[in-house]
C-alpha cells in the first residue's frame, strides 16, 4: 500500500465531461505527520491543472447509441487517468460519473441505457473500484450538485478547519455558495441560529471528519433553480419577445447597436456563420435588431426571475421556492461559473483577485454595451478585453451582465456594494481596485474561479467528503460521513454515503475484484489455470505424471471406500486423462497371501480421516486462505457478513463434505476394524482367488507385493 490514496471524478455536464483526478495521505501517514492543527482538520486534498482534461460533446448525446459513449468517449478520460495514477494504486482508486444538467433531460429509458454503458466499459476495461453503479455513476440532482459546491468552497477558504480565524459574528464561520450554468442555478447557505431553527426541516444535515476523528458537523440549505441558468434564461427572454410584437424586426436592448441575429420560436439564435443558411431561413421566426441600452436591458430581464409566482412556504426569492431569510451581515457569498466568467472574463481581463462592486461593474458593462457591433468588432481584433473574449461571447455579455446583476440583487437580494451602505462595513466604493483575498471575502458577494490555484469546483467537494469518510472513526457509536434530512439524532433513511459503507479487510489478493466487480472475468481465469496446469503436466513426464496422479487420488478417494477397503472408487475423468491413467477400469495390486507370513507383511493403507487433518488446507474460511485485500466501497445498503458470505470459488471438496455426502446416501464410511475386524487385514484365499478371476481386473495392472 502506498503513501497517497486517489480519487477520480468524472463531472459529466451538458457540453462536455471532464475528468478531475486528486489525492491525498492514507490517515495512518497523515496522522503521523500532521501537527496539533493538522490533526483537527480535513484530510488535505491534492491536484494539478495537467489531472484535468475534458472533453466534448456530453455523454447526453449518446442517448440514442449508448454502446458509443465508451469506446468514443469515456476511453479518452479513462486512459488520461490512468496516465497520472500509479499504476499499483488503480484497484485501489474510486471512480465517479457524476452527470448534471445534460443528462437530466434525456428520456428515463436512454438516461439508464447511457449509464450501464459506462459502468460496464469502466469495469471491463479498467481496475478502478467501481462495485457500486448506482452510487458511482449517477445523476445528480441540483441540490447535491451545490451541496458539493458549498464544501469545495468553504474547504479551500478554510471555513472548516479554523472557524476562530473565519469568525463573520453571531458564531458564523462559513460562507455562502452560488453557482450558474447553462440550464440551471445553485444557491447554498448556513442560516443563522434564528433561521436554522424556524426553518430545522429544510436544511441539509452534513456531518465531515477531521484526520483525528473529531466529527464536524452543519446544517446547510440548499436548493436549484431550473431554467435559470444564463442559456435558459436567454431562451425565454426572446420567446417574450416574440410573443409581445407581430412583428419580424424585434428590437432587442441586450444587443449591441447594429447588431442583428435571427431566432427561432423556441428563443434559440441561429448561428450566422453556418453554411445551411437556406435551412436557417426556414426554422427562424423574427430577427433581432440591436439598440444596445443596457439600462432597458436590465429592466426587461427583471420579469425572468418570476418574483410574482405564489409563495407557498415563506419566506420566497423567486419562482416562489422557499429559501429561508439570509442574514448578509454574518453570509458571505462566493459565486462561480458564469458569475465569474461575465464579471471578470470581460471586464476585468481576467484579473483574478479583482473584489466585485456592482456601482464600477454596472459602468463597465453599460460603456461596453453601448458601442456599436463595428466597435466591438474591432476591439476584439485588438484583444481590447483579453484574448478569451471572441465575437459569441461579446453578443452574448449584455445580456448576461443583466441577467447576473438582476440575479444577485433583486433576486437573491445581495447588497450593491458601492451604492448600499453595508452595516460595519468600510468604504467599498473603490473596492474593486482591491483585492479580495486581502479583504478575507468578507463582502456580500465574490466571484471567484480559483481559491489558493485550487479551482472552485464541486467535485472538490465530493472528493473532500469521500476522503473525510475514510478516517476511522473515533469508536463504534461515531455517526458515518455524508448527508440526508435533517434529523434531531441517528442517521435518516435517505442519507448519502460518500462512497459507501466499507468493508473489512480481508488478505493481500484482491479476489474480490475478480469475482464481484468483474464476474465477466471468472470464465477466462478458469481457462487460464487449466491451461497451466496441463502444460506443468506435460512438463512432468510419465513417471513423474504416474506419481502425481496416484497423490492426487489418495485425495480424491480418502473417505469414499465401497463395501470392500480394496476396491477403490473410480478415478476422476479429468484426474485420469491429466495424469496418463486409464477411466474405464481401477488398476489393483494383487496380493499373494497363500502363507501367513506374507499376510502378516501385508499393510492395508489407512482410510479413516486423521484427526490431526486441517479443514481449513481445502477451505477458503477466514483461518486459511482468504480472498480479496480492499474490496472497495459496497452500496450503502450492503452489509458487511453478506459480502463475507461471497461464494467460495476456489474451496476444492473437503473430507468432511464427502463423508456426509455418503451419509446422505446411506454410504457412511467405518473403520476396517469396525466392519470386518481382523478379516479386513487377512482376508480369505477364496475372496482373493475370486478376485484375481474377475474380468474387470486388467492384467497389466496386477503385481505381486511379494516381489
Amino acid at each position: 500500500m502506498g503513501k497517497w490514496r486517489y480519487g477520480v471524478v468524472l463531472d459529466a455536464g451538458s457540453s462536455g465531461t471532464r475528468v478531475h483526478i486528486y489525492r491525498w495521505l492514507h490517515n495512518a501517514k497523515a496522522r503521523k505527520q500532521a501537527t496539533d492543527v493538522q490533526l483537527h482538520s480535513l484530510p488535505v486534498i491534492e491536484t494539478d491543472k495537467k489531472w484535468t482534461k475534458k472533453i466534448h460533446p456530453g455523454i447526453s448525446t449518446f442517448g440514442e447509441h449508448p454502446h458509443l459513449v465508451g469506446p468514443e468517449h469515456l476511453d479518452k478520460l479513462l486512459s488520461h487517468a490512468l496516465k497520472k495514477i500509479p499504476l499499483e494504486e488503480v484497484p485501489n482508486t474510486p471512480l465517479f460519473l457524476l452527470a448534471t444538467a445534460g443528462m437530466r433531460i434525456l428520456p428515463e429509458q436512454q438516461r439508464k441505457e447511457v449509464l450501464k454503458e459506462v459502468c460496464d466499459f469502466a469495469r471491463s476495461t479498467t481496475q478502478f473500484q467501481l462495485p457500486d453503479c448506482q452510487l458511482h455513476v449517477q445523476v445528480i440532482p441540483g441540490e447535491t450538485e451545490g451541496l458539493y459546491g458549498w464544501i469545495a468552497a468553504n474547504y479551500l477558504l478554510g471555513g472548516f478547519d479554523q472557524p476562530k480565524h473565519h469568525d463573520h459574528g453571531k458564531g458564523h464561520s462559513t460562507y455562502g455558495f452560488l453557482d450558474m450554468g447553462g440550464a440551471s442555478a445553485q444557491i447554498a447557505f448556513a442560516p443563522n441560529t434564528t433561521e436554522a431553527e424556524k426553518h430545522a426541516n429544510d436544511l441539509t444535515l452534513l456531518r465531515l471528519r477531521t484526520i483525528d476523528g473529531t466529527p464536524l458537523e452543519y446544517k446547510v440549505f440548499v436548493t436549484t433553480w431550473l431554467g435559470f441558468g444564463v442559456n435558459q434564461a436567454r431562451q425565454r427572454y426572446i420567446k417574450s419577445l416574440i410573443e409581445s410584437s407581430a412583428s419580424k424586426e424585434l428590437p432587442d436592448p441586450c444587443l449591441p447597436a447594429d447588431l442583428t441575429a435571427q431566432v427561432t420560436k423556441d428563443g434559440k439564435i441561429l448561428d450566422s456563420d453556418s453554411d445551411d443558411e437556406d435551412g436557417q431561413k426556414e426554422k427562424a421566426v423574427a430577427e433581432l435588431v440591436g439598440t444596445g441600452k443596457f439600462a432597458e436591458c436590465l429592466r426587461q430581464t427583471y420579469p425572468l426571475l418570476e418574483k410574482e409566482k405564489e409563495c407557498t412556504d415563506s419566506p420566497c426569492l423567486i419562482n416562489g421556492q422557499h429559501v429561508p431569510a439570509i442574514d448578509f451581515d454574518v453570509n458571505h457569498f462566493v459565486g462561480v461559473s458564469e458569475y465569474w466568467h461575465t464579471t471578470h472574463e470581460i471586464f476585468e481581463m481576467g484579473h483574478k483577485d479583482k473584489a466585485y462592486d456592482f456601482k464600477t461593474y454596472q459602468e463597465r458593462v453599460d460603456e461596453f454595451c453601448s458601442q456599436d457591433w463595428k466597435s466591438i468588432e474591432k476591439g476584439i481584433k485588438k484583444e481590447k478585453w483579453g484574448h478569451k473574449v471572441d465575437e459569441d461571447k461579446a453578443r452574448e455579455v449584455c445580456f448576461k451582465a443583466s441577467w447576473i446583476i438582476n440575479m444577485l440583487h433583486d433576486g437573491i437580494g445581495v447588497p450593491r456594494v458601492g451604492i448600499e451602505e453595508l452595516k460595519g462595513s468600510k468604504n467599498t466604493t473603490k473596492a474593486v481596485l482591491d483585492n479580495a483575498k486581502a479583504k478575507g471575502f468578507l463582502d456580500p458577494f465574490q466571484a471567484v474561479n480559483k481559491i489558493n490555484d485550487v479551482e472552485v469546483s464541486w467535485t472538490l467537494g465530493k472528493m473532500v467528503l469521500y476522503a473525510s469518510s475514510e478516517v476511522p472513526p473515533p469508536s463504534d457509536q461515531a455517526l458515518a460521513v455524508g448527508f440526508g434530512s435533517n434529523v434531531p439524532s441517528g442517521i435518516p433513511a435517505n442519507f448519502q454515503y460518500p462512497g459507501g459503507t466499507p468493508l473489512p479487510l480481508e488478505s493481500d489478493n484482491d479476489w474480490h475484484r475478480l469475482f464481484i466487480e468483474n464476474p465477466r472475468r471468472i470464465p477466462g481465469f478458469f481457462i487460464m489455470i487449466f491451461i497451466i496446469i496441463f502444460i506443468f503436466c506435460i512438463i512432468l513426464g510419465k513417471e513423474k505424471r504416474a506419481s502425481a496422479r496416484k497423490s492426487i487420488s489418495k485425495l480424491f478417494t480418502r473417505g469414499r471406500q465401497g463395501k470392500d477397503p480394496l476396491h477403490r472408487r473410480r478415478r476422476g475423468f479429468l484426474a485420469g486423462k491429466l495424469f496418463g491413467g486409464s477411466s474405464s477400469g481401477q488398476a489393483y495390486e494383487r496380493v499373494d497371501l497363500e502363507d501367513g507370513e506374507a499376510a502378516n507383511d501385508f499393510e492395508l493403507e489407512e482410510t479413516y480421516l486423521d484427526s490431526s487433518d486441517n479443514d481449513n488446507d481445502f477451505s477458503d474460511s477466514s483461518d486459511g486462505s482468504r480472498m480479496g485485500r480492499t474490496s472497495g466501497w459496497a452500496t450503502p445498503q450492503a452489509k458487511k457478513d453478506t459480502a463475507v458470505a461471497a461464494p467460495n470459488y476456489f474451496s476444492g471438496a473437503t473430507a468432511n463434505d464427502l463423508v456426509s455426502q455418503g451419509a446422505g446416501l446411506g454410504l457412511a464410511p467405518q473403520s476396517a476394524f469396525d466392519r470386518m475386524g481382523l478379516l479386513s487385514r487377512t482376508d480369505s484365499r477364496e475372496r482373493i482367488r475370486s478376485r484375481a478371476s474377475s474380468p474387470k481386473r486388467g492384467k497389466g495392472g496386477m503385481s505381486k507385493l511379494d516381489e
